[in-house]
């Protein structure tokens, strides 16, 4: 038997112990895993709070249904693999590919793990998954050498944003949130600390100073995306980041169309090769992901985690969830 938790109300998981998956269970390229760590996304916390969000694993069904649900940030040991690159004894970061990984044993498609810094505890290399989530949209974003780049939303994506983008090159780098980062944002290369809501900062921006690129890491919400294209610098790029819990978003084509800007997003590809990047990133950036994994909490402290990830509070980056190895 194994524990694992499911939601049985918003805000409330419950603990259970389960059968343990067999490997014979296994179907073609999916591993075996024993949890060592997992990571709270900001995309975890519509399921908590109650919400029927995007995320593939909320099927419909009710949250008592869908065991693990809904981490899908995961770190752990392989016990059986029928992926040609993932061997019993591995230790590997990635996705819980059913979006269901607060279990003691995981089942995942090997196709979005990869091996990573053995230097790193597994509560620290959770950070490596967003890192590489971060980096892959970062290749989509063309000319960051010298440019200013804006992040609006400086939750544990957008510092990310923030860190990456200045360690490629980017001129200089502008966090806006609400909640005051002045204390964490210079860990992650802000140049320019920002407290206010998206709408306060446009309304006061200077329009001879809006930045060439406006990446919007906050989600969950559609006014924030018109704020980012209204910011941009005419002949910029505008970057959507996260799950959306809309399926439509309004904003101004006359705003895009008159400044010539570029509208970018989309979802996490050739998933290995970026994993494998954010593990290089970071063992050349060896203060990353102690700045970025603020608080940490055992398996039996899951319900304490969520309802930490789910408060504004200004000490706290990146949750983790960790076994007895973590």
């Amino acid at each position: 038997m194994v524990w694992s938790y499911r939601l049985v109300a918003p805000y409330e998981f419950e603990r259970l112990e389960l059968p343990e998956p067999s490997p014979e269970s296994l179907g073609p390229d999916q591993v075996l895993l024993r949890f060592l760590a997992a990571g709270i996304c900001g995309s975890d916390l519509p399921g908590f709070r109650g919400a029927k969000g995007k995320l593939p694993g909320d099927t419909g069904a009710s949250a008592a249904e869908m065991i693990g649900f809904p981490i899908h940030e995961i770190v752990g040991e392989v016990l059986a693999s029928r992926h040609p690159d993932h061997r019993t004894g591995d230790r590997v970061v990635g996705w819980a590919s059913g979006f269901d990984g607060l279990k003691g044993v995981v089942v995942a498609d090997g196709n979005g793990l990869a091996a990573y810094d053995p230097a790193l505890t597994p509560a620290l290399a959770v950070g490596l998954q967003p890192l590489a989530c971060v980096l892959y949209a970062l290749e989509q974003i063309p000319d960051i050498v010298g440019r200013h780049v804006a992040v609006i939303g400086q939750g544990s994506i957008g510092l990310l944003f923030a860190y990456a983008a200045k360690a490629l090159g980017a001129g200089h780098v502008t966090g806006v949130d609400p909640i005051d980062r002045s204390a964490i944002g210079p860990r992650f290369g802000v140049d320019s600390i920002v407290r206010a809501t998206s709408d306060r900062w446009v309304s006061h921006l200077d329009p001879t100073a809006k930045p060439g690129i406006v990446i919007e890491a906050v989600g969950h919400q559609v006014a924030t995306l018109q704020h980012a294209v209204e910011a941009t610098a005419p002949g910029g790029t505008v970057f959507y980041f996260g799950v959306p819990d809309d399926d439509s978003y309004p904003l101004s084509m006359r705003t895009m169309l008159r400044n010539n800007l570029t509208l970018k997003s989309g979802v996490t590809l050739d998933r290995a090769r970026v994993l494998r990047a954010a593990d290089a990133f970071a063992r050349e950036h060896r203060d990353l992901l102690p700045n970025y994994v603020t608080h940490t909490f055992g398996v039996d402290e899951v319900q304490a985690a969520f309802e930490l990830a789910a408060r504004p509070d200004p000490t706290r980056v990146k949750i983790a969830i960790a076994g007895s190895e973590g």
